[in-house]
């Protein structure tokens, strides 16, 4: 490096900390070359110097002469005739908290949340978990009120009483209006049958699609697609996706999706440092009451760029943390922002009664554009 002096701090580039492990520095990259690609509205020059602070903080010794080099330039050239005889001791500011590691530990696994159903509000109403595509439309209920109804009015008109003409024709006229709401929804239930049968015809009686990252830094990843299957596949006619791309992108650029009818979350995996993270009104993401330096969500992003794909669903977000060493994960509850940080079993909780909220059924065009977004194999 030749001692140079660099104008762009690269840690400030990757948004991550000094003491970043090297991992956090890759995770960092990937989101960023994602966001900077000149492919997805980058410049050429910005992800040209992105992959130049990559390189050079991803190698150890490069690494360790750009530290030297920048140290060297901040620190200010001494005063001419002046030994110094004993380095100044650096007192920390009362109150102030020791630096701690910031690293990960590369022997810790963490492991799936293990979640009792019984305590999960929706689990007992979400039905009974079968892997076929849900009837959309009427539904046989609906079908049988109008049955009655119709049935009701014709055993009145054949009872041996003789009626005024003009209760006469609003009979008729009811039982009219009855007769063509009851062919309407025997029309509505057969054309959501054939829809469901041409969906199971195409894709079987698959519930997830794509493939979760595997690398070290997206064991995140892995734990979700788990969770994702361990719960979420509850829901009758929730559809699992794994690595998406934004609308126009080639990039895997979404973790993970789950659609339940009209209803869509998206969701990022993040291997984080234990502690407390909350979301403010501006949406920056802070731990232990300090901004959050360690890492980045494109979430809201993602959230608009998939409302531009699929105007009428509902969509919103989490970010789902697991700790990257020894130590507990806790949010905030029920935050008000398009993607909050979460727990496992926060998001078990909250999203899986979100989207249980309404009937699950299979949306056969949103389910196929959310498809067409992955970019991985099952």
């Amino acid at each position: 490096m030749g001692g140079v002096v660099h104008e762009v701090d690269y840690y400030e580039l990757l948004g991550v900390d000094r003491t970043a492990s090297a991992t956090e520095i890759k995770s960092a990259y990937r989101s960023l070359a994602k966001a900077l690609h000149p492919d997805t509205g980058g410049t050429p020059g910005t992800f040209r110097l992105l992959q130049v602070a990559y390189d050079t903080l991803n190698d150890p010794a490069r690494r360790a002469e750009y530290d030297r080099a920048r140290t060297a330039a901040e620190v200010p050239a001494q005063a001419p005739h002046r030994t110094a005889t004993r380095a100044p001791v650096r007192r920390r500011r009362p109150g102030r908290p020791r630096r701690r590691d910031f690293g990960d530990d590369p022997g810790f696994i963490p492991n799936v949340a293990e979640i009792d159903p019984d305590t999960i509000e929706w689990w007992q109403h979400a039905g009974t978990g079968k892997r076929d595509a849900p009837r959309d439309g009427a539904g046989h209920a609906t079908l049988l009120v109008a049955c009655g109804g119709l049935l009701l009015l014709l055993i009145l008109l054949l009872l041996p009483v003789e009626f005024a003409t003009p209760v006469l024709v609003i009979w008729l006229a009811m039982a009219a209006i009855v007769v063509a709401i009851g062919i309407w929804l025997v029309r509505r239930h057969l054309t959501a049958e054939r829809a469901n049968r041409e969906l199971l015809d195409e894709f079987g009686e698959d519930v997830v699609f794509g493939r979760a990252g595997a690398d070290r830094d997206q064991w995140g990843e892995q734990l979700t697609a788990e969770l994702l299957s361990r719960y979420l596949t509850r829901l009758p006619g929730a559809r699992i996706f794994h690595s998406l791309a934004w609308p126009g992108s080639v990039f895997a650029d979404v973790d993970h999706a789950v659609l339940s009818g009209r209803r869509l979350v998206l969701i990022e995996s993040k291997l984080w440092p234990p502690g407390h993270y909350s979301v403010d009104e501006t949406g920056a993401l802070w731990r232990d009451d300090h901004l959050f330096r360690g890492g980045a969500t494109r979430l809201p992003g993602a959230i608009s760029a998939y409302q531009d794909l699929l105007p009428e669903v509902e969509i919103r977000g989490a970010v789902i943390i697991y700790p990257m060493r020894a130590g507990r994960v806790t949010t905030e509850p029920e935050i008000d922002v398009p993607a909050p940080p979460m727990t496992p079993e926060q998001f078990v909780r909250e999203i899986g009664d979100w989207l249980a909220a309404k009937p699950s059924t299979v949306d056969g065009d949103t389910f196929r554009k959310v498809l067409g977004q992955v970019v991985s194999a099952g």
